[in-house]
């Protein structure tokens, strides 16, 4: 059960843990100086009574004792008084009074401090004898040591001195939070219809100025994806908008002209139509898929080997030139690899004049395919650009209208699940797609089962005779260096 109600309010909880913090160094600090103090003045007025009574218990041994005491010191309440009680001396300020105490030292202990009511007294027995005078020699208790006058001042001294840093402590964790709230307050008025809004910057650069400026860089990032989102819903109903009107008109003619339409060929159009619209489909949920970070099965793929596969089953097209070195392994899905390989293949070749190159080597740490085509090539300005959803250059719309424009992002997005970087580099001639992918030990990983032939002893494949070239050839558009390779 709770007795405590839980403070909501930093500024609260803050203040309250000060507050109760304080109060107990304040109750242990003045414990301790009220203790210090008051032994410390009774001490020296102990101290002070004790010479002065050691002075008259002396003068009464030796007979010395006059009946009026007289005092020079802080000192001023004096008496002798005997066995029987009777005051035979006294100073002025304890004349006529009764014996300051009726506490008499014992013969074994002739000094013993005493503190009678309001008096601090040393009373000395003069002898050990038992009909032998004690000497009281002692002062008044000061008024601060009265009525407990000291322990309210440190009370009230600590009550003070608390509200006061209760106060502070409010105030300062106020200031402190103040833009927190006013950030809280701008990120109330952030909707998803505008984002362009941003919180406050506070002065400084504190946790809280930090925390300002990164959720200014969330909400950017915020805004760029939710306009994607929508350029990206905007580009994906005008792309599934042109192969549905097409299918609409092809069945809307057939249903309204069915002796003057050929029904196979309407047939045959509505098939590429929806083939169209079935590949966009596919592209769109492998990218959602790629998005949600969907994770495939993850193997050891010899990349090189991978290449030289999937270059060999495209048959179509311009040749296709392959230079892959042995035992390059990658940790990843075989099948979204062969997709990233396959897009850029079917990308080279769409865009080549003449020929398409493909490397594959290990450099520091990393497994590089290349693959550049002989074409036209890419400006620097859409390099970036083309990798976006949708994104079709109007040479690419030239050479094949059927594409979705979508094979370039999914690998990208393929690579990036990699872990790997895929971009587009500087090339004499053409295009050259650059993919990236961190280097993997096959021996020390996962190595191949006995059964398996190990990738140095690979035969060489055949060649497909379409892309054979003589001994003392190269390809059109291709280096010196690159003489030698093994074509397919």
């Amino acid at each position: 059960m709770r007795f405590v109600p839980r403070l909501r309010s930093i500024q609260a909880r803050y203040t309250t843990t000060a507050t109760a913090l304080l109060l107990i160094v304040l109750i242990a600090v003045s414990a301790s100086s009220d203790l210090a103090i008051r032994y410390r003045i009774q001490d020296d007025a102990f101290n002070d009574a004790e010479r002065v009574a050691s002075q008259w218990s002396a003068a009464v041994r030796n007979g010395n004792m006059p009946s009026l005491i007289p005092t020079s010191t802080g000192v001023n309440l004096i008496q002798l008084v005997d066995a029987r009680g009777k005051v035979l001396g006294a100073s002025r300020e304890a004349w006529g009074k009764p014996p300051l105490s009726v506490i008499r030292p014992p013969a074994d202990d002739r000094f013993q401090r005493l503190t009678d009511g309001c008096l601090i007294l040393m009373a000395i027995r003069v002898s050990p004898t038992a009909d032998a005078p004690v000497v009281y020699a002692g002062i008044e208790e000061p008024s601060i040591l009265r009525k407990h006058r000291l322990e309210y001042f440190f009370a009230g001294s600590a009550l003070i001195l608390l509200i006061f840093a209760a106060w502070m402590t409010w105030a300062v964790v106020g200031r402190t939070l103040r833009p927190v709230a006013a950030i809280r307050e701008r990120m109330s008025e952030i909707t998803v219809s505008d984002l362009s809004l941003r919180v406050p910057m506070p002065p400084g650069e504190d946790e809280f100025a930090l925390l300002a400026s990164t959720a200014n860089q969330t909400l950017a990032r915020l805004q760029e994806a939710v306009e994607q989102q929508r350029q990206f819903a905007s580009t994906t109903s005008h792309e599934l908008r042109n192969p549905i009107a097409g299918l609409r008109t092809q069945l809307e003619e057939a249903l309204l002209y069915p002796d003057d339409v050929d029904s196979r060929e309407t047939i045959q159009g509505a098939l590429s139509a929806t083939g169209r619209l079935e590949a966009i489909v596919n592209d769109l949920l492998l990218l959602a898929r790629l998005r949600v970070a969907d994770p495939a099965a993850r193997e050891l793929v010899d990349i090189g080997k991978l290449v030289e596969e999937e270059a060999e089953a495209q048959t179509n097209g311009v040749p296709v030139y392959v230079h892959a070195s042995s035992g390059v392994w990658v940790c990843g899905s075989q099948i979204q690899l062969i997709r990233v390989v396959g897009n850029l293949l079917s990308n080279a070749r769409r865009h080549a004049d003449v020929s398409v190159r493909i490397s594959v080597e290990s450099v520091d740490g990393q497994a590089v395919v290349a693959v550049v085509d002989d074409g036209a090539g890419i400006a620097p300005a859409d390099r970036e650009r083309v990798f976006e959803r949708f994104t079709r250059l109007d040479d690419g719309r030239r050479r094949d209208s059927g594409g979705s424009g979508l094979g370039l992002a999914i690998s990208r997005d393929i690579v990036r699940s990699h872990y790997g970087t895929l971009r587009i580099e500087d090339s004499p001639r053409g295009a050259r797609f650059v993919l990236r992918l961190p280097l993997m030990d096959a021996e020390r990983t996962v190595p191949p089962s006995p059964q398996e032939t190990s990738p140095q002893e690979t035969p060489p494949r055949e060649a497909s005779p379409q892309h054979t070239l003589p001994q003392d050839a190269s390809p059109p558009g291709a280096s010196v260096e690159d003489r030698g390779v093994q074509p397919l």
